[in-house]
């Protein structure tokens, strides 16, 4: 089950029901099956508040994974992940800018990011990080597909 909710913003994800079936269907190229994924669309202070807190970092960040997951089966036999993914509008709305690539197209970029750090992809080194950002390449090119096919 994948559900969406808001802390200190108003914004709303457009096509949850698309981005819901294309979240299933990455985690699924990557092996595993989503158990529980509770996406947390909040504001700057509130993530910066979440990263003070529990990691003990003081600076903003675009997005915070808390993995769930405890390394169980699902009934299909496939690894299942399950996590709490906070994500700041407000810094993927100022990445975005900063990146050419707009609001929604990062958005939906830090969406996956969250899910491909649960299927097993890391971003600490600049290899790491390049094979990352493959992968979301990857992930939003399906992302088109299925746009394009509704």
């Amino acid at each position: 089950m994948i559900r969406y909710f808001t802390e200190d913003t108003t914004f709303s994800l457009k096509g949850k029901r698309l981005i819901s079936k294309w979240l299933r269907q990455v985690a699924q190229d990557n092996g595993h099956a989503v158990g529980e994924l509770n996406y947390i669309f909040c504001s700057d202070p509130y993530l910066l508040a979440i990263n003070q807190q529990f990691l003990d970092h003081d600076y903003y960040t675009d997005i915070i994974t808390f993995d769930n997951s405890d390394d169980y089966l699902l009934e299909t036999g496939k690894k299942g992940v399950s996590a709490d993914i906070y994500i700041s509008v407000d810094t993927v709305k100022a990445n975005g800018a900063s990146y050419g690539e707009g609001f929604e197209r990062e958005m939906h970029r830090v969406i996956v990011h969250g899910l491909l750090h649960l299927v097993g992809y890391d971003d600490v080194t600049e290899w790491k990080q390049r094979r990352m950002r493959a992968a979301e390449n990857r992930a939003l090119k399906r992302l088109d597909a299925m746009r394009a096919g509704e």
